[in-house]
């Protein structure tokens, strides 16, 4: 059984890593930490064989160095969530094990936890490298099409663990607006709820790329307000 932590800053994100990984004969979910302390202390708690750790968890890369260096000397390898636009270079150079497109599909997921709980390294080489979610994604694609310009940055958003009214300040209209065209993103995407959606995007590549454009996601400055309303550390699951 492998061992798995979960260090995702966005929370529906998070939930879907963990709900899709705990669905695996072979893996266990034993912590979801959100600060560094709560890594550290579930890192040396619960011994794992892999930390998934997103770009964004740490506001200093530093800060991901200096837990690279904790695993290593635990046998632990880091598997980094990442952005298509960072490099992937920059992250082995800080000793993690493997690289992972935040848009990459549930299998090519699971292949590189496997993969690292060998004992391997894993770079994932571009965003489109799987065939599943990739130019053969009919179902991805069509949904993406179905969906406005307005829309796919709700998705995004919604993805990004943001609630409707934060979603309503930052595109200056109603909260009752938002969950209107939540619904109609549910209906178009075949989903129910928002954990739905996440796990949604993260099956369908066409649609996670879409919905990861740089013009499409939200601000910085919006980003460092729901940041500040919920400082790091609140709400540990392990």
């Amino acid at each position: 059984m492998m061992n798995v932590i979960v260090a995702v800053h966005q929370p529906i994100f998070r939930t879907g890593v963990a709900n899709l990984l705990a669905a695996e004969d072979d893996m266990r979910i034993i912590a979801q930490p959100l600060s560094r302390d709560h890594l550290l202390s579930s890192i040396e708690g619960f011994r794992p064989q892999v930390v998934i750790l997103s770009s964004g968890f740490f506001p200093v890369r530093s800060d991901i160095e200096a837990i690279a260096r904790v695993t290593a000397k635990r046998h632990i390898a880091i598997l980094m969530l990442t952005e298509t636009s960072e490099r992937a270079a920059d992250y082995f150079s800080l000793g993690v094990q493997g690289v992972l497109y935040r848009c990459a599909s549930a299998s090519t997921l699971i292949e590189a936890v496997r993969r690292l709980a060998r004992g391997e390294v894993y770079m994932q080489t571009h965003a489109s490298s799987d065939n599943e979610t990739g130019a053969n994604d009919l179902v991805g694609k069509r949904v993406a099409s179905r969906l406005s310009h307005r829309e796919l940055r709700i998705v995004s958003a919604v993805v990004q663990g943001y609630k409707n009214r934060e979603i309503a300040a930052q595109f200056r209209t109603s909260e009752q607006m938002i969950k209107n065209a939540v619904r109609v993103i549910y209906n178009k995407t075949g989903v129910s709820d928002r954990l739905e959606l996440a796990l949604f995007v993260m099956h369908h590549q066409v649609l996670a790329e879409a919905a990861a454009q740089p013009n499409l996601r939200m601000p910085a400055s919006f980003a460092v307000i729901h940041d500040e309303r919920k400082p790091p550390g609140a709400g540990l699951v392990v």
